[in-house]
Formats: structure tokens, C-alpha cells, sequence
């Protein structure tokens, strides 16, 4: 019965569609990028574990062809300061995605980063064929071409650079070519151009108050530096100029009042404990000089200028043997100073070794031709030895740039200097008349405020000028007449040590702290 209810059922038609033939299902390939979003939010967010691992699955299912992927590697690696991996990373960059400037841009980076800068320029050189209108091309071709000190070639690529797109680094670095070449003027035309462009850049602000300051223009050093605080009220290094500024004028409480706010923010800063040091100095409290100017050279051991300073408050102290050892690595780290080797002579002086005092002399005479303080010391020294012809050049020699300095610039020289001029004058023109007596080791040393020369102020760095020219009166005091004229003659620019925000370029384009844009 069961059986044949079910083979009388309906039998419904089949339906049109069912009758159509089932489509194949398409292979599915991997695709290379389907991961890159992952990759990018890792990175941007700087948890690079996670980023690394998501980097070597999509390369696993990639079998390595994923460029991004590899991108994103190499860029970590070089955070990570393994700068070969990167470099051979972006090569492979390089030949999946061969007209991409950008993987070029970034082996030529990684080869700047090696040092290996005409290879990095020839690599820039075909970024460029690539893309025409990238202004980082030109400016990183600049910075290169400053490593290899072709300042013209560099100006070149910095001004197309500029030409393409105005940016404030490449205002910088051209301002730092001018400074390598010592054209202070240009520099100063540079960086005014960039505060025009970016007048809230306070780097720009405190590096161009700097300038003016080097050059002892002080009412526009003072507006830019007042300017840099205004749109950054904890800016330490326009802090630390303003402190430098008053300090030079005699302000040694206020300018300590700045430090100390620069304190906090940068308590290891070699400059700051330089500057609190002769600050110090100035207020004749120089034991705690000394443990300020030890710091600083604790934290930059080559800083010819901290080594300089420290030489003098030894000098101030009567400790002659520090002072030359001080002195005389100061030398050794800036060896074309014709005022080390008077300071040096000094010392020798005081130390009984008179021979090798007149050698450190003659090398200062031969290197400074615009400072009659060397001449004048030198003279004392051989009047005392009794070489009056000698003394006689010597003072005359002195005459000659006190009139071409009183010619160029109003300038009122020192009393104590013109004092002891005119005392010597007399006992070379008298002969025998007077009676010179050798330096006298326990002789007090007189403190004077100096008159610095516009010659000199042209390379006196930022810092304590007045204090460090106490110390160079007291350096150049050992040797006295009877009659208590102090040589204490003193028209000279005493260098301190600069603020980190140094414009000048010396052994440090920043020291060149030229920098290349990354992408």
C-alpha cells in the first residue's frame, strides 16, 4: 500500500534553472597588497614587533614580491641602525619597482647615511632623471655636496631646491654654507629671507639672533632672540643667548637666573656649564669657576674654547702649570690661535722658561696681525731679558695696529693697556733710566672690564666677553715695573664657548649637522 502511494506521487518538472550548467569557480591568486593596511597602521604607530611579523607573512605568501612590504622593512631596519640591511632592502625596492624615485631616494639615503656620499649623489642624480619637480632631490644632493666641501655645487642644488619649493632646512643649510665659508654677511641675508618666509620658525629666530650677536650687534640680536621666546617661552638655546648677552654686558646674576631654567632642560649641556663657570669668574668666585669649566670639559673633553677658559682662571689663580696644561691642549685643537700661544707664554713665563716662552710669542706674533696685546706682552718679555732692539720692534709693532685699529673703528683702548704702553715707551726711549724687574709670581692681578676690538668682535664666539676679559687682563699682568704699571694691557677679543645653537660651522658644519629629509 506504502508502495504505491509513493509511486503515484507528482512528478514536478525540473525548474529552467536548474537545468543550466554550474560556472567553474575562478583560481584565486594572492594578492600582494591585500595586507598592506595592517603593515602601514603598525608602522604609524610605531609597534614595530607586530609590524615585523605581519611583514614576514605577507612575504611568505608573496614568496618576497610584496615592494611594500619590503619597504616598510628596510625603513625599520634603518631606525633600528642597521643600514647596510636597509640599503640592500631598498635595492630590491629598487629593481621590482625600477621607476620609482622614491626606493632611489631612500638607497641614496641609506648610502648618505654610510658615508658613502658620490654614490648616494650619483644615485640622487637618477632619482632625478625620474622625477624633474622634487625639491628633496635637489636639497639632499645639496647636503651631500657639502660632505664632499663643493660649496658651489651645493649652493647650486640648494637654490633649485628653493626654486621648487621653499622649505626651511634648505634655508638652513644654505645659511650653513656661507658660515663653512666664513661669509657672515650672506649667511645673514639667508637666514633673514627664511624668517620672512617662516617668521614663526624659532629655530631661524635664535639662530639669526646668534649672528647678530657674534658680530656684536646686539639690538637686533636681542629683538630676534626676544622674538624666539615670544613663540616659544621654553626655547633653552634662545635662553641661553639671552644669558650670554647679559653676561657679556656684566649682568652675572641675571644671566644666572636664565641658566638655571636652562638648567632643567638640558642640565648635561656642555655651552650652559661653560657659561655659568665664567659667570662665576666674573664675581671672583673661582673655586666654583673651576667646578663648572671641569664639567663642562667632562662633558665636551675637545672643546678647544672650555680649555681656553679654564686656562685662564688658572692663569687668574697663579697656577701656572695648570694653566699650561690646559693651554696647551687647547692648542692642540685650534693650533692657528695666535691669542693661546700669548696665553701660553705667559704661563711659560711665570714657570722660569723664558726660551720657550719667546718661541710661543714669535708663533703668536706670526699668527695674529690685528692684536697689539700680543706685541706689548712680547715686548715686556724681551725688555726684561734685556733685548731692548728686540722689545724696540716689538712696541713698534704694537704702534702700527693701535693706529690701524684707532683708523677703522672709534674704539677707547683699555687705560691699564695704554698705561703700560706708554711706561714701556719711555723706558725703551731712557735706556738705562729705568730698571725692569722679571714677573713677580705672588703679584695681584687686576680685573678690568674690556674694550674689544671690531676685528675682534668679528669672531668672537657667544658667551662671557666681559669675564673672559678679566681673565686675560690677569693673564697678561705678570709682568710689572717697579713703578706698578700693570702689563695688563688687554685690547683683545677673549673667546668663550658658544651656545649649541652655534651658527658657525667650525669643526662641526655643526660641525656640518646637515641634515637630509627623509620621505
Amino acid at each position: 500500500m506504502a508502495e504505491e502511494r509513493l509511486t503515484t506521487r507528482t512528478q514536478f518538472p525540473a525548474s529552467a534553472e536548474s537545468q543550466k550548467p554550474r560556472l567553474k569557480k575562478a583560481q584565486e591568486f594572492p594578492i600582494l597588497e591585500k595586507q598592506n593596511w595592517l603593515i602601514h597602521l603598525h608602522y604609524i604607530r610605531k609597534d614595530y614587533e607586530a609590524c615585523k611579523a605581519v611583514i614576514k607573512e605577507q612575504l611568505q605568501e608573496t614568496q618576497g614580491l610584496c615592494e611594500y612590504a619590503i619597504y616598510v622593512q628596510a625603513l625599520i631596519f634603518r631606525l633600528e641602525g642597521n643600514i647596510q640591511e636597509s640599503l640592500e632592502l631598498f635595492q630590491t625596492c629598487a629593481v621590482l619597482s625600477p621607476q620609482c624615485a622614491d626606493n632611489l631616494k631612500q638607497v641614496a639615503r641609506s648610502l648618505f647615511l654610510l658615508g658613502k656620499h658620490k654614490a648616494a649623489i650619483e644615485v640622487y642624480n637618477e632619482a632625478a632623471k625620474l622625477n624633474q619637480t622634487d625639491w628633496e632631490i635637489c636639497h639632499n644632493l645639496g647636503v651631500c655636496y657639502i660632505y664632499l666641501k663643493q660649496f658651489k655645487k651645493a649652493q647650486e642644488q640648494l637654490h633649485n631646491a628653493l626654486h621648487l619649493n621653499r622649505h626651511d632646512l634648505t634655508y638652513i643649510m644654505l645659511g650653513k654654507i656661507h658660515l663653512l665659508e666664513g661669509d657672515l654677511d650672506k649667511a645673514i641675508e639667508i637666514y633673514k629671507k627664511a624668517v620672512e618666509f617662516s617668521p614663526e620658525n624659532t629655530e631661524l629666530l635664535t639662530t639669526l639672533g646668534l649672528l647678530y650677536l657674534q658680530l656684536g650687534i646686539y639690538q637686533k640680536a636681542f629683538e630676534h632672540l626676544g622674538n624666539a621666546l615670544t613663540y616659544d617661552p621654553t626655547n633653552y638655546k634662545a635662553i641661553l643667548a639671552a644669558g650670554s648677552m647679559m653676561q657679556t654686558h656684566g649682568d652675572f646674576d641675571v644671566a644666572l637666573t636664565k641658566y638655571r631654567v636652562v638648567a632643567c632642560a638640558v642640565p648635561e649641556s656642555p655651552p650652559l656649564w661653560n657659561n655659568i663657570g665664567m659667570c662665576f669668574f666674573g664675581k671672583k668666585k673661582y673655586v666654583a669657576a673651576i667646578s663648572c669649566l671641569k664639567r663642562a670639559n667632562y662633558l665636551a673633553p675637545f672643546d678647544w674654547k672650555i680649555l681656553y677658559n679654564l686656562g685662564l682662571v688658572h692663569l687668574t689663580m697663579q697656577q701656572y702649570a695648570s694653566a699650561f696644561h690646559f693651554l696647551s691642549a687647547a692648542i692642540n685643537f685650534q693650533p692657528k690661535m695666535g691669542e693661546l700661544y700669548m696665553l701660553l707664554a705667559v704661563a711659560l713665563t711665570n714657570l722660569e722658561d723664558p726660551e720657550n716662552a719667546k718661541r710661543a710669542y714669535s708663533e703668536a706674533v706670526r699668527l695674529d696681525k690685528c692684536n697689539p696685546l700680543v706685541n706689548l706682552n712680547y715686548a715686556v718679555l724681551l725688555y726684561n731679558q734685556g733685548e731692548k732692539q728686540g722689545a724696540l720692534a716689538q712696541y713698534q709693532e704694537m704702534e702700527k695696529k693701535v693706529h690701524l685699529l684707532q683708523d677703522s673703528s672709534s674704539l677707547e683702548f683699555d687705560a691699564e693697556m695704554v698705561d703700560m704702553a706708554q711706561k714701556l715707551g719711555a723706558a725703551l726711549q731712557v735706556g738705562e733710566a729705568l730698571v725692569w724687574t722679571k714677573p713677580v709670581k705672588d703679584t695681584k692681578s687686576k680685573h678690568r672690564t674690556t674694550s674689544t676690538s671690531k676685528a675682534a668682535s668679528l669672531q668672537q664666539p657667544l658667551g662671557s666677553n666681559q669675564a673672559l676679559g678679566q681673565a686675560m687682563s690677569s693673564a697678561a699682568a705678570y709682568g710689572k715695573l717697579p713703578s706698578g704699571a700693570g702689563g695688563t694691557s688687554h685690547l683683545t677679543k677673549p673667546p668663550s664657548l658658544p651656545l649649541e645653537p652655534q651658527p658657525t660651522v667650525e669643526a662641526h658644519p655643526n660641525e656640518a649637522s646637515a641634515q637630509i629629509r627623509e620621505k
